[in-house]
């Protein structure tokens, strides 16, 4: 159980996992997400943080207009590192990461959904993308050795897990010493109201699985995360947020060092 939730974390999970199939599917339909146009969901990812030459650069179908960021803007990628994303979806920040760490280095997707994975691995071979790959995988439980990645980056899936301290764990098992993660993801500045955290929906659309950003950050401590640092932070804004969280979640980047 989590605390303050009657439901179960694997019935949260499957809804979430559930909800992203469908939205994988419709993109591999040529629907470019749930009820988004083309324009919208470019808009959405520029509003997160990517730039004009960054979507140029990646293909077209790794956007989904999922994002609350843009966490490969502020790590620093070198030619050879091997970097993890976390919840890589269509594959966008997997395949900026591919364009900075060469073909020296690679770049490894894990999602929990085979639709996701599917469509992704297709996006990298249209793409000619040779120093990347996508793996079925929770975050939970990653399917990586230890002790075999530079860096680790996740873009507003942390925030799903109800198990924010497991995934975190992992992340930490995964990582070389000297390692570091840099997450995009949603907290918030107070708890959030017990009815919106019952709602399966509210947890696949991020704002329920949010928790206050203390909580969050000593969370990451806890896992055995240090050098701790918000890079940058700013109120989240989404035309489907419920009207009572405007202005209480708040959209953050960390960066953390094993």
């Amino acid at each position: 159980m989590i605390e303050g939730v009657t439901m179960e974390s694997n019935e949260i999970k499957e809804h979430i996992k559930d909800r992203y199939s469908k939205i994988a599917i419709k993109k591999s339909d040529n629907d470019s997400c749930t009820s988004c146009s083309v324009n919208s969901v470019i808009e959405q990812a520029k509003s997160a943080g990517y730039s004009v030459e960054d979507l140029k650069s990646i293909p077209e179908n790794a956007m989904y207009g999922l994002g609350c960021g843009n966490p490969t803007a502020l790590v620093e990628l070198k030619p050879g590192d091997v970097v993890l994303d976390l919840g890589s979806g269509g594959g966008i920040d997997v395949f900026l990461a591919a364009n900075k760490v060469g073909e020296s280095g690679k770049v490894i997707g894990i999602d929990m959904t085979e639709e996701m994975v599917r469509n992704a691995t297709k996006n990298a071979l249209e793409g000619k993308y040779e120093n990347v790959e996508f793996k079925l995988g929770e975050i939970e439980d990653l399917p990586i050795e230890t002790d075999s990645i530079d860096v680790i980056i996740s873009n507003c899936v942390i925030n799903l897990t109800p198990d924010k301290l497991v995934a975190y764990k992992e992340a930490f098992r995964v990582l070389k010493p000297g390692g570091k993660i840099l997450v995009s993801d949603l907290v918030t500045e107070e708890e959030l109201p017990k009815n919106i955290m019952q709602k399966f929906q509210a947890w696949s659309e991020c704002s329920a699985g949010a928790v206050e950003l203390e909580k969050y950050l000593n969370t990451i401590k806890e896992a055995g995360f240090n050098s701790i640092e918000i890079v940058e932070q700013h109120y989240f804004t989404d035309t489907n947020l419920d009207e009572r969280l405007v202005g209480k979640i708040i959209s953050i980047q960390v960066k953390a060092t094993k």
